[in-house]
């Protein structure tokens, strides 16, 4: 067993680690326990501060709940809990691999990893077709879009999601190497049956990217035609058609360039698997680039609150008015602790 092999053991399309394969000469990138640590930390360090500024101000009981509110709450909520597994595989990388934290905890970070995986992008793609029907057909969808549909179609998300994670759950296990010295967190699969990583890492292609990508791009392509047809429902003013063209092509562009390059691999993995395309070149591409592509997978997670949040008029006028009522009162309790300390005994 290779270190390059191992390091295909980690990722969540990762093939089971008793494949050898013949390209002995295949090695991971130079200062990649370095690197994607440091990645892996700026990712959690925006992402987590981000995610729980969204949850903090729409869960405010003061705010109007809409129905864009409840899917942004839902996509911080598993942003959230997949970054929580983020400094695990930190340290698992940070330590060539090695594995030291148990095997609960295992199957706990891979999991929600994988829960991450679909339910982010569900919500994504739910927002899309939300905003889709507010823009193009305000009218008909205002019986429909209503705050209790929207919290059924999240706990259908989130089951959904939790069943796609039931396979992670079962396979994903630590797995010690004595010629390497490491106990890997890696998916193994029963060695009598060799279609699992196929089917699974297909099903994750289709499901987690080329569906939601399809309905994403759809939504937003009959929007900016709605918007550039000058329909009567949309304001008119030119610097709110702009703002919201822009919108629109940021969010299909972050989806497609953060999650692409990891299902395109995957793919390669796949076809490599299979002996459609085996060479040591496809090898050595997957195990130097799998790494780098999980990581613009996982910012995704930090750019969901920006493009979602922060560029809106909306969550910005939340977060200012929470600031001026939450602030006082901060001002009010310092003023009272330093008085009180100010005239305590002995000063």
């Amino acid at each position: 067993m290779t270190l390059s092999n191992l390091s295909m053991a980690t990722n969540s399309s990762e093939e089971p680690i008793y494949k050898y394969y013949s390209c002995d000469s295949i090695s991971p990138s130079l200062h990649q326990n370095k690197l994607i640590p440091t990645i892996f930390s700026v990712i959690f360090v925006f992402g987590f501060v981000g995610n729980v500024l969204v949850v903090f101000v729409l869960c405010q009981k003061s705010n109007r709940k809409t129905v864009a509110d409840t899917y942004m709450v839902n996509l911080a909520l598993s942003d959230l809990l997949f970054l929580i597994s983020l400094p695990f595989w930190a340290v698992y990388y940070s330590f060539d691999y090695n594995w030291v934290f148990g095997g609960l905890m295992c199957k706990l970070c891979g999991s929600l990893l994988s829960l991450n995986v679909y339910a982010s992008i569900y919500f994504i793609t739910c927002m899309s077709v939300d905003r889709y029907r507010a823009i193009v057909n305000p009218l008909q969808s205002q019986c429909s879009r209503n705050l209790c549909r929207a919290r059924v179609v999240s706990c259908v998300i989130w089951t959904i999601a939790g069943l796609m994670t039931i396979p992670t759950m079962a396979f994903r296990v630590t797995y010690h190497l004595e010629e390497l010295g490491v106990t890997a967190c890696a998916l193994i699969y029963p060695p009598t049956q060799t279609n699992w990583f196929p089917s699974l890492a297909l099903t994750m292609n289709i499901l987690a990217f080329l569906v939601p990508f399809t309905v994403i791009a759809s939504c937003y392509c009959c929007i900016r035609k709605h918007l550039l047809g000058g329909q009567p429902s949309l304001e008119k003013s030119s610097s709110n058609l702009d703002r919201v063209m822009k919108m629109v092509v940021d969010v299909v562009l972050a989806f497609f360039v953060c999650w692409f390059p990891f299902h395109v691999l995957t793919f390669l993995d796949v076809l490599s698997t299979l002996g459609v395309m085996h060479s040591c070149w496809v090898r050595q591409a997957i195990v130097t680039l799998m790494p780098f592509t999980l990581c613009l997978g996982f910012s995704n997670s930090a750019i969901n609150p920006v493009l979602y949040c922060f560029v809106g008029n909306h969550f910005r006028e939340q977060l200012w008015r929470l600031y001026e009522e939450k602030a006082p009162r901060l001002c009010q309790k310092r003023d009272s602790i330093r008085t009180r300390l100010s005239f305590s005994p002995g000063t």
